[in-house]
């Protein structure tokens, strides 16, 4: 797997969080994205972020990891992290790929990752046989059903609890209910990338970069400091140096 897995660490423990951090650290196949204290941190992250693993901790205050485990969305997989062994059935409920039973060394994390590494490897194997994605989306505006022809979108901006898409040769953007985040995990993201809470950009209609600013068809967008690392790699890959 050429990509490292990105991984999430979750443990209202301070000694248990840093000991997992070393193992992740050690480990090169993953990549540590953050570390947070509580369920209730993780749920405000992900809410924002997409991350592929998350070691959990299950007995936390407020909100369990079992129970944060429920909400997760199905591309996030788990890792439990927990001290009682009681909770290895309900565990496997949730679908977790591992159950890590504390105290446990590295050699036990790293048979654990190597499960999820393999998970992965095996999902994206199946992608790759997955027909491709349609060029286009249908929404919905106005009580009709309105197709979108996705080369000709320059970006899709968030307002409120709609998403205005501005297309190519039209004045006016096209107005329908749904959220960015509902819309972002829908869209490829070899061609659309979020750059900002309120802002989806078409890369190939980029016409100009300026420092943290991105000019489309005379529009300037903000690259905010959220988004800015994963921007910035795509446009290292796609520069001449």
């Amino acid at each position: 797997m050429g990509e490292k897995i990105s991984c999430l660490i979750v443990d209202d423990e301070p000694m248990a969080l840093n000991l997992v951090e070393s193992y992740v650290l050690k480990t090169p196949f993953l990549h540590l994205v953050k570390k947070c204290h509580s369920g209730i941190q993780a749920l405000s992250y992900l809410d924002e972020e997409k991350v592929d693993l998350i070691f959990l901790d299950i007995q936390m205050p407020d909100l369990t990891g079992l129970q944060l485990g429920k909400v997760l969305p199905k591309s996030t997989r788990i890792i439990f992290t927990t001290a009682f062994d009681q909770y290895a059935i309900e565990g496997f409920k949730a679908e977790a790929l591992d159950y890590l039973l504390k105290p446990f060394d590295y050699s036990e994390f790293l048979m654990a990752a190597t499960k999820a590494k393999e998970w992965f490897e095996l999902v994206k194997n199946q992608e790759k046989k997955a027909p491709e994605a349609p060029d286009f989306l249908f929404v919905k505006s106005e009580y009709k059903q309105i197709k979108i022809n996705l080369k000709d979108v320059l970006y899709f901006e968030s307002l409120k609890d709609y998403v205005k898409i501005w297309l190519k040769a039209e004045t006016k953007p096209i107005l329908t209910l749904m959220s960015l985040k509902t819309l972002e995990e829908e869209l490829s993201t070899d061609q659309f990338m979020r750059v900002h809470r309120s802002f989806i950009v078409a890369l190939n209609n980029i016409d100009t970069i300026e420092r943290s600013q991105i000019l489309i068809n005379k529009q300037r967008i903000t690259v905010s400091d959220q988004y800015k690392n994963r921007f910035l790699e795509f446009v290292s890959k796609n520069s001449l140096d």
